[in-house]
This record gives C-alpha cells, structure tokens and sequence, in this order.
C-alpha cells in the first residue's frame, strides 16, 4: 500500500514514521510513503501557500492552488484504488471500521491542514473526504496523518509478527479488549485469574468475551449504542 501526506513539514512525518511497526512495514517495503510540501508548488518568490480569509477573522488560509498541485503531483502513479483525505476536526470520527476499509486501497493520500484551515473549494473539489480523530483541536494534521497510518499498517498482511494481534484488538470486534496478564503469576499478592491458568481453551475463550463485554459495558457503554457489528 502507498500512503502519500501532503504537509508543510515533511521532515516531522518522515522521521517518525520511520519508528516502530510503521518504519519496519517501510523496510520490508510492505507500505511506501511519500511527502508533498505544498512549498514547492508556489508560483512565487516567497513560496506563499496561506493568506487572509474572506470576510475577515483571525489566522490565515491553506491556499488552493499549491494543495491542488500537490495531490495531482501524488496521484501520477495512476493507481486505480486511491482516495485523498484531508485530516480535519470537522470530518467523520475515525474507527477501526473506516480503516479496515481504507486498508483495501492502493493508495491513500493524506492532506495535513495547519493555521485556521484550507480553502473550502480545496475540500469540495479534491477531496474524497474528511476524517477526524476526535471532538478536539491539535495544530496541524501531521499528527493525524502519522496515526491513520500506523492504524491501517497494523491491519496489512505480514506487518506484525502475529496477524491474529490485529484482528484481537480493542474495536476490531466492537467491543474493547479483555484484560491481558503476564508474568509473574502473582504481584503482591493480586494473583492472575485461575481460568488463565488451566489449559481449557473453550473456556478461556468464554472468560475473555464475557471480560470483553463487561469492559465495554462498564467503560464505553457508547460503543454499544453504535451498532458496530461484532465479530462474535
């Protein structure tokens, strides 16, 4: 898969997407990632790529002309399966739904948004759609662009070293995920519980959907009320 950030710092993605499961998914060359800096798609001297708004208010605009460029540089490669994005407060909430969906694609071009925004016409006509982390504010979509990533690379093929990791995690089911134990066997006298112990796998099975259930019930009860369809 071939992910693409059109963003005004490059260096920030690179470099953290070069960590953990992102970067050894970039080694073994399962995913590629590229960065367009709308910079380098001005026309003039001073590489602009914001301004004032219309109508006035505070902060500056993403203008349209370098972004729009930026992503037709990204789509050259011509491949059939591509979505752009643009990583905004304003699009819908992220889930592992949405990027088990996103994880079909052939390519997925991120649009990371800085100041007050990007032109309007940039969204309506480049645009695929609008995804957000959540109900909050961060300054820049960099960060949101770095954790989409890493969200749908987890899920690809031969990315981790046990697939069922994946498919076992919080939300992949709709549910969150049952509480996980290591060693050692007791902590200051807070033992691990017996059914973990006794070799049954049927009912460890039992055990960790009913744990699973309860940890949604007790700490998301939200989840329930969205209908995710669950696995089990």
């Amino acid at each position: 898969m071939r992910f693409d950030v059109i963003t005004l710092f490059p260096e920030m993605v690179k470099q953290t997407a070069q960590v953990g499961v992102t970067g050894k998914a970039i080694e073994n060359k399962i995913v590629t990632l590229n960065v367009w800096n709308p910079r380098d798609y001005t026309h003039d001297r001073h590489k602009t790529v914001d301004d004032r708004p219309f109508g006035g208010g505070q902060g500056m605009v993403m203008k349209y002309q370098p972004l729009h460029d930026a992503v037709n540089a990204a789509k050259e490669v011509n491949l059939t399966q591509c979505k752009v994005v643009y990583l905004s407060p304003q699009g819908k909430p992220l889930n592992q739904v949405l990027l088990h969906e996103a994880g079909q694609l052939s390519q997925l071009i991120l649009v990371a948004g800085r100041y007050e925004g990007v032109d309007e016409r940039f969204i309506q006509r480049d645009c695929d759609e609008e995804w957000s982390l959540g109900d909050y504010v961060i300054s820049g979509g960099e960060l949101a662009a770095l954790i989409v990533i890493d969200a749908i690379t987890r899920l690809l093929p031969n990315v981790l070293g046990n697939e069922q990791s994946a498919l076992q995690d919080s939300h992949s089911s709709g549910l969150l995920d049952y509480p996980q134990f290591t060693r050692p066997e007791t902590l200051d006298g807070d033992a691990v519980p017996d059914i973990l112990l006794s070799g049954h796998h049927a009912d460890i099975e039992r055990w960790r959907m009913k744990q699973a259930l309860g940890q949604t019930w007790q700490k998301r009860p939200d989840l329930e009320k969205r209908k995710i369809k669950c696995k089990y």
